[in-house]
């Protein structure tokens, strides 16, 4: 099904909610493969679990993957030609497949109820935990087969897996791995309603759209053996399998939007550059050939490689994401990092200022652009402080100097013209006025931080905040610090 001979990979996900990062991560290896490669990326959506639908969750599945870049070249809305790209949208061919396999002794249909199977697989428990449960339809003739189609029974279609032997498969990841046969039950193909399972609809798509990579999580190892019996039934080319480590949240416990863990969307919302994550999220369980570590998604393409995917679980670590993206942040010119930031400077300051100012002061001292609105709180409105603040051992300051320093400013910055209070004008009068007093900046410039922010750490020094803030509130916030003290 793949004549072009070119590496053709999938990212299939149901909709199922917001994109968690270990979904994210099997998209961006899954594209990786294929464009280092000059293959093909295929988004398939995969809905087939209508009880699991959650409404709206293809269109964050298709947000998500445009917003990191990782656009495909055959889908659900661009078509291509293998399609329709929707599972949904294909079930009139599945139970074909399935019943192929029935006429080859592959597969069986089951009659049985569930309360029925259940009470079998109860008595066979007495024969040890890795006995091989035995469906009673297994061996049904064909004649008995007929008789219950015929009288309309409720019925489902299994998979008829070996007694005896071994499956084995190689995992680019993983290595060679062998199964015993008596290990795996007989899996349902195709349910009740007459809707494909996920793990059969799986194979028969993969198939059908030429897929030569399959880039999946760990957690599917258990069942690529069932997956090699299905494609060898059907005299079908298995295709190279890449099993990637899960993502955990410790050495615990797995990552998981079930547990309510940080998806795509959280970490954009709390501030995360989307360049930083998919950086960060190529990492968990990668490593890159060298010290380099920042990479553009161009430069994934060139320096991917599923050699460097490891076998150990991959931990999520916050702090290591967080440096990602002040990394990211740091390398923004001035002008980009005030478009980013401005959303969050205006969420927290309704008033006027020089926010493209503030933003000069902000991008050295900010990791993640949720950490904005704490560092411009004191904007609008002066906090509470004890004056304790204006002791500084480094600027050899008390509050006693530093009501004498910002008496000394009060009417330097009070002769300022309002119309050209800014940063170069400020900076002139006061250090005009440090070397007529022959003083340290830091002996005058630290009250003035102290004063205008009531903070020991500000997104600038004094000279930079009182530009900011303009002659006005510069000039009260000075006169109510020296009431203060």
């Amino acid at each position: 099904m793949n004549p072009t001979g070119k590496i053709r990979t999938r990212f299939a996900p149901s909709p199922t909610g917001y994109m968690h990062v270990g979904n994210l991560r099997t998209a961006l290896y899954a594209y990786l493969k294929a464009k280092s490669a000059g293959g093909t990326f295929i988004l398939r959506i995969e809905d087939t679990d209508q009880e699991r639908f959650v409404e709206g969750a293809v269109d964050i599945i298709y947000s998500t993957l445009r917003e990191t870049g990782l656009l495909w070249d055959e889908g659900p809305d661009i078509g291509g030609p293998v399609g329709p790209y929707v599972q949904s949208e294909r079930m009139g061919m599945f139970k074909s497949y399935a019943e192929q396999l029935v006429k080859q002794g592959k597969a069986y249909y089951c009659f049985c109820g569930k309360e029925q199977l259940d009470d079998i697989r109860l008595a066979q428990k007495a024969n040890g935990p890795a006995a091989q449960s035995v469906d009673p339809c297994r061996d049904l003739s064909p004649q008995e087969v007929q008789v219950r189609l015929d009288a309309h029974m409720p019925y489902v279609i299994r998979q008829k897996i070996p007694r005896e032997g071994i499956t084995a498969f190689d995992d680019t990841v993983y290595g060679r791995i062998e199964v015993e046969n008596a290990s795996l039950d007989d899996q349902i193909l195709i349910k009740t309603d007459g809707m494909p399972t996920y793990n059969f609809a799986n194979v028969v798509d993969d198939h059908l759209m030429g897929i030569t990579h399959v880039i999946r999580g760990s957690e599917y190892l258990s069942s690529a053996p069932k997956y090699n019996l299905l494609y060898e039934a059907f005299g079908w080319e298995i295709p190279t399998y890449i099993h990637c480590p899960p993502v955990m949240k410790d050495a615990q416990n797995k990552l998981s939007k079930r547990n309510g863990d940080a998806s795509y969307q959280d970490l954009i919302a709390k501030g995360y550059l989307t360049e930083a994550v998919l950086n960060y999220i190529l990492l968990l369980g990668w490593s890159p050939k060298g010290e380099r570590e920042i990479f553009t998604l161009d430069e994934m393409k060139e320096v991917f490689d599923e050699s460097g995917i490891g076998r150990a679980p991959a931990i999520f670590d916050p702090a290591k994401l967080r440096y990602i993206n002040a990394e990211y942040l740091r390398a923004m010119s001035e002008e980009e990092f005030f478009a980013r930031a401005k959303p969050y400077i205006d969420s927290a300051v309704k008033g006027d200022c020089d926010k493209a100012l503030l933003a000069q002061g902000l991008h050295p001292r900010c990791e993640v652009l949720s950490d904005i609105p704490a560092q411009v709180d004191f904007i609008d409105a002066m906090p509470e402080y004890d004056v304790a603040l204006y002791t500084s051992k480094k600027m050899k300051t008390t509050p006693e100097t530093a009501k004498e320093a910002l008496a000394a400013m009060l009417p330097v910055l009070e002769g300022i013209p309002a119309d050209s209070f800014d940063k170069d004008a400020v900076h002139e009068a006061l250090f005009a006025l440090i070397a007529e007093k022959q003083v340290k900046n830091g002996w005058m410039l630290w009250p003035l931080r102290v004063a205008l922010s009531g903070k020991l750490t500000t997104p600038g020094g004094g000279v930079e905040l009182a530009a900011v803030l303009g002659k006005e509130r510069t000039v009260q916030r000075v006169k109510a610090a020296l009431e203060k003290l």
